[in-house]
């Protein structure tokens, strides 16, 4: 019979048993540091490549949706008139998530602790304030507050997510510089080659009518001759702001040079686009410039609807002898 030699295990004494604690709370402690380095690290590849502010604010909200459950983050920065909310719901109740953020902004609603409630809505805003940037972060939550953990984790995000925004502004500010007419903060030549194949195709899948009017201003060298060039700034000006107005914000206004425009009209016929014209020429006209007692400023507008298979070339050349012949007509009317 052979006996072991083998020393029996003993129990850990206290000490070693207090310490074996210590280091497994030392470890669960640095295996959490480590995954939430982990998704910090992921947001950070996410918003990389991403230039606009709604892209950065809808990739943060997926990248935080499986961690935090929330309904909308929206960002405010009233210093730079930004403001881009995203909500993934739908219809009323979409609706209603993003008119409740809007209001939580415009009110100015104060919040205890960071931490706002209203109808069921837990609000959560955090202040972006730095040297080129002054806006907020806004988080809505039903029903539930957020946990100390979540806090933790939207704190933690927030340096990449302030880093993506201000690097977003400057793109959106550079892009704006090159996409929009200096003197009258319309769209320029660049964004009409941009977009108008987009709005050709969409067109045609969708089976739905696209209308362009042609617009060049009357008298307007007269205005310059007789009134100075400041003057005939002040008046492209006040015309940008009229046809601005008349307008949606799924059309295209673009100032395409010197005193002529085009508006390319989404969804709209011939004759809807005819009225519209009209109601342009009017407005115009409204604005009551006068080169001397006998020369008035006017707007003259070709209206053409795309046609089957037109190219973009030929539509544009018909829209323009169709401006010829209202100039030629008498000028300040429309043509279609």
């Amino acid at each position: 019979m052979t006996l072991s030699t083998k020393e029996p295990q003993l129990p850990p004494s206290h000490f070693e048993q207090v310490e074996i604690e210590k280091v497994m709370v030392e470890l669960d402690i640095l295996k959490k540091q480590s995954e939430r380095l982990d998704l910090i690290n992921k947001l950070h590849g996410r918003m990389a490549g991403i230039l606009s502010l709604t892209g950065m604010i809808e990739a943060y909200s997926v990248w935080l949706m499986p961690l935090v459950m929330h309904e909308l983050i929206g960002y405010d920065n009233s210093v730079r008139n930004k403001r881009h909310l995203f909500c993934s719901g739908h219809g009323p109740y979409r609706r209603k998530t993003i008119a409740l953020a809007e209001q939580l902004i415009e009110t100015g609603t104060k919040f205890e602790n960071t931490c706002a409630c209203h109808d069921g809505y837990y609000a959560y805003k955090w202040i972006f304030e730095t040297i080129d940037d002054s806006g907020i972060l806004l988080i809505l939550k039903k029903d539930q507050e957020l946990y100390e953990d979540e806090m933790e984790l939207i704190n933690q995000s927030l340096e990449i997510l302030a880093d993506s925004l201000r690097r977003g502004l400057e793109y959106e500010d550079l892009f704006e510089r090159a996409s929009n007419d200096p003197l009258t903060g319309l769209a320029n030549r660049r964004v009409f080659d941009d977009r108008i194949d987009g709005m050709i195709d969409s067109a045609r899948r969708y089976c739905r009518p696209l209308t362009m009017i042609l617009m060049d201003l009357d008298k307007f060298k007269n205005i310059n001759d007789h009134l100075g060039h400041q003057r005939g700034d002040e008046v492209l000006v006040s015309v940008a702001d009229v046809l601005s107005h008349a307008v949606r914000s799924t059309d295209l206004l673009v100032r395409i040079g010197g005193d002529e425009f085009i508006l390319v009209l989404d969804n709209t016929d011939l004759k809807n686009a005819g009225i519209l014209a009209e109601r342009l020429c009017s407005g115009v006209d409204g604005l009551n410039v006068w080169a001397n007692e006998s020369i008035k400023l006017g707007i003259s507008a070709g209206v053409a609807e795309l046609q089957g298979n037109e190219t973009l070339k030929q539509w544009f050349e018909r829209a323009d002898d169709i401006l010829y012949h209202a100039k030629a007509k008498g000028r300040a009317r429309v043509c279609s």
